[in-house]
């Protein structure tokens, strides 16, 4: 005989769920009650003759209440529940009830072995439904996910935001986990959570570059910088300019690949082709282009930003890769322009100061030159719909001329050449990347005064505020700062390998993005931080 019982109680939301007994072979024994508006639950009792007492029925088994989920980063809310949970069996479906999340639901599909079963209105045991809802107005990357008799459903405005909702799934049940019952609320506090990786100073193979574009999206990363061109190296097939490739390098093929796998996973693909700095592997196919100081002596990687040719070869590279990355951003450098590091940067390179006096009057400066040069390249990339950034030492103070209010300030570090605090371009009003090289730059040989950064550091003393050594710059700023990236660095390249690099960077990895998603100290100490990323792997 199956016995149906009802017991209430009350979780920490003040809602009262109802929980179900279990009949004599352990299986479902009842289906979980309406609610009233009140909060209680109403059920249908057997019918019995009145003259009988009601016998008063034992639960064969009963749930705890729900405790929320541990995964990195970890998530916003979880309203707990009493309930078994979920976790996938073979013959469950993943359902859409858009289609747009088609690539979404095959992808998690493909993860946890179950069957992708496209768009569907009927209910299943043991479904698993990715949907859109309008919540006009939040955040894009923010989800819900409700685990609830038996069934998931994860829900967000946008299509990022249920894939971010089938990362926490997934990490919920690797290994044989269960996801828990109740609801996750969850978003980001930062939107944006950058990887940048130098591919110019070292080649990376295209496995490689794809085994971390699949570990960033299961940890929730939204970008990944691939700086390119550099004095050692230019690592990406050109075809207006094939003369400046490298040995080792990346096809177009390769590089669309690796486009498409991190779109399939929300990141956007941030190239850099650094100028007027860094151009070295450039200007070894074009030696006419290189800077000369009033000796005749060449400046190592610097453009002659003076002669006409140099801003076309490249706006020629901007251009070409406009059409390789799609994404919506573009990072120009502007830093380590060896120029201005001199100490009259005028009498050093006269052929900059006439070029500057003629673009801007007597009172032009070679500061004033490479603003420009920033700006028109800005332009360059703007006309590819592309929102441009250059690093904080490429902004100078007391220029005339005026770098474009729209370029992001992507701030690493506070030992250039009269250095700027990071608050002097908040204070004006501009949007800033968090690249702080104290805690975020991962340096190959740990050359000049670099170590390398571990997880413990971040994760205990780092926050996107902190953007220039270890202290945080004022709350109030807090909006401007659009988010974070950690960074490798190849300056000795030969001093880790491939291998070695992924190991490295693991922690700091998974310390970052917590940091980025929520940049209030974290629940779990950094000791239990560590073991449950050991136990995600």
């Amino acid at each position: 005989m199956l016995i149906v019982v009802v017991v209430l109680v009350t979780v920490a939301a003040g809602v009262s769920l109802g929980l179900l007994a279990t009949g004599d072979d352990g299986g479902p024994g009842g289906s979980q009650q309406g609610r009233s508006a009140a909060g209680t639950s109403e059920a249908a009792s057997p019918s019995a003759p009145s003259r009988m007492p009601s016998p008063t029925p034992t639960p064969t088994r009963a749930y705890p209440v729900s405790k929320a989920p541990r995964t990195i980063p970890a998530v916003e809310s979880h309203t707990a529940a009493r309930g078994p949970g979920w976790r996938p069996a073979r013959g469950q479906r993943v359902v859409v009830s858009d289609a747009e999340l088609a690539d979404e639901g095959r992808i998690v599909a493909g993860e946890l072995g179950l069957t992708y079963a496209g768009e569907k209105d009927d209910v299943r045991a043991g479904d698993l439904r990715l949907a859109l809802n309008d919540d006009e107005g939040a955040d894009p990357e923010s989800y819900t996910m409700t685990v609830r008799g038996g069934r998931v459903t994860i829900s967000g405005p946008g299509e990022a935001g249920v894939f971010y909702g089938t990362r926490t799934l997934k990490q919920e049940v690797h290994g044989g986990g269960t996801a828990p019952e109740g609801v996750v609320r969850d978003e980001p506090a930062k939107p944006v959570r950058g990887f940048m990786l130098d591919i110019a100073r070292k080649h990376f193979t295209a496995d490689w570059i794809e085994d971390r574009v699949r570990e960033l999206g299961d940890l929730k990363f939204n970008q990944l910088g691939l700086h390119f061109s550099d004095d050692q190296g230019f690592r990406i097939e050109s075809d207006s300019h094939p003369e400046v490739v490298s040995q080792q390098h990346l096809t177009k093929a390769q590089v669309r690949k690796i486009v498409q796998l991190a779109a399939s996973r929300h990141i956007t693909v941030v190239p850099e082709i650094d100028s007027p700095g860094h151009l070295g592997a450039v200007i070894a196919a074009h030696p006419q282009l290189q800077l000369r100081n009033v000796s005749g002596v060449a400046t190592r990687g610097a453009i002659d930003i003076s002669n006409p040719d140099s801003a076309t070869i490249v706006d020629d590279l901007l251009n070409e890769y406009a059409g390789l990355f799609p994404g919506g951003q573009w990072h120009l450098g502007g830093d380590e322009y060896q120029a201005l590091t001199v100490s009259d940067p005028e009498v050093t390179y006269p052929q900059l100061a006439a070029a500057a006096r003629e673009a801007y009057g007597s009172g032009g400066t070679v500061a004033d030159l490479t603003t420009g040069w920033l700006n028109d390249r800005a332009d360059t990339v703007r006309a590819h719909d592309r929102v441009p950034r250059a690093w904080n030492d490429g902004f100078f103070r007391g220029t005339s001329v005026q770098p474009d209010k729209e370029i992001q300030v992507a701030y690493w570090t506070g030992k250039e050449i009269g250095a700027r605090l990071p608050v002097e371009y908040l204070r004006a009003g501009r949007e800033l990347i968090n690249y702080n090289d104290e805690f975020l730059y991962y340096v190959l040989g740990q050359p000049q005064t670099f170590v390398y950064p571990t997880g413990e550091r971040i994760y205990e003393q780092w926050t996107p505020r902190v953007v220039r050594g270890t202290v945080a710059v004022p709350a109030g700023y807090d909006e401007q700062i659009l988010g974070g990236s950690f960074a490798v660095w190849c300056d000795l390249a030969n001093a880790q390998t491939q291998a070695q690099v992924a190991a490295g960077i693991r922690m700091p990895l998974r310390a970052t993005v917590q940091k980025l998603w929520d940049a209030g100290k974290p629940e779990l100490s950094w000791t239990e931080f560590r073991a449950l990323a050991d136990r995600l792997n």
